[in-house]
């Protein structure tokens, strides 16, 4: 199928957003060695400000329009605080591994809610093609190690997480008909931080002397607030907006492959025949469902 100038464009910039997000795993568990969960989650808008702001600032942003400023609020609730602070709850309760098994659901929650939201109906065919994934990325996930031990709680924790992650990046890309996708993200960290720097301070000083600095960890930092916080948001925005939610959320599918790569890279994780198996389904089926995306418009 065919796509416009615009679908191809929009396909390009949800990549590059995914991939800037598939750095989110690794540069967490650099960070980690240093700094507490709830921190990484409170510091990661406050790094992301100091380049938000000033760009602000030189591009002469005007004043947040006052009917944009609920869907803003909601948008930032999922994107800051949402994810961030329950995965961190989470990952003090069970294992990295058997977060992702259940954060493979995302893409098909995050067209779910598109689908309510924008009342769009993608067809069949992409359904078949985005359930088929989500359970392939689940068995990827399974296979490096995601079967670990947890409870109802911890499950529900993580099932809230990706429920106002997906809810923020709909909201999110719904913005981007009224601004460019770099000042959705810039306003949404502009306007959590008066709670995020009292949070980032009162975590920090109430748990710093548990752990020992490294540079390493340094970077980490730094790489969530900087790429996953912000610039990530930048493509995936855009990508949403000019794609279609629905079926651009299903590039997400990829984020697991990509972090696989990185934590082999940079983490030396071992990566298995099965994984890679499982990872070649998943392009295949991230293809099929991205191939309906005019269908539906042809038939009518």
């Amino acid at each position: 199928m065919a796509l416009t100038k615009k679908q191809r464009n929009g396909l390009l910039y949800a990549f590059i957003g995914v991939f800037a997000f598939s750095l989110s795993l690794p540069f967490t568990k650099l960070a980690l060695k240093s700094f507490d969960p709830l921190f990484t989650a409170f510091a990661r808008p406050v790094i992301a400000s100091f380049i938000a702001i000033p760009l602000m600032l030189v591009a002469k942003v005007p004043a947040l329009p006052r009917h944009l400023l609920r869907p803003t609020i909601f948008t930032a609730l999922g994107a800051v605080f949402g994810w961030p602070i329950l995965i961190a709850i989470a990952l003090h309760r069970t294992t990295s591994a058997h977060v992702a098994v259940l954060s493979a659901v995302m893409p098909l929650v995050t067209a779910i809610i598109a689908v309510i939201k924008n009342k769009k109906q993608p067809g069949i065919s992409f359904w078949v093609a985005s359930i088929l994934g989500t359970v392939l990325l689940v068995f990827f996930s399974l296979s490096r190690g995601g079967a670990g031990q947890s409870d109802l709680l911890t499950d529900l924790i993580i099932m809230g997480a990706v429920s106002a992650s997906s809810y923020c990046y709909v909201e999110g890309a719904g913005l981007t008909n009224y601004l460019p996708g770099w000042q959705v993200i810039s306003w949404v960290v502009v306007i959590v931080l008066p709670i995020a720097i009292p949070g980032a301070a009162i975590v920090y000083f109430a748990t710093e002397s548990q752990y020992t600095l490294h540079l390493d960890a340094l970077l980490g930092m730094l790489g969530i607030g900087i790429s996953s916080m912000y610039l990530g948001f930048f493509a995936w925005y855009r990508g949403l907006q000019d794609f279609g939610v629905a079926h651009g959320s299903q590039v997400q599918q990829l984020q697991a492959i990509m972090t696989l790569g990185w934590s082999a890279l940079l983490l030396g994780e071992s990566v298995t025949l099965t994984m890679v198996v499982s990872a070649c389904g998943i392009v295949l089926c991230v293809l099929w469902a991205l191939s309906n995306v005019n269908r539906q418009r042809e038939t009518k």
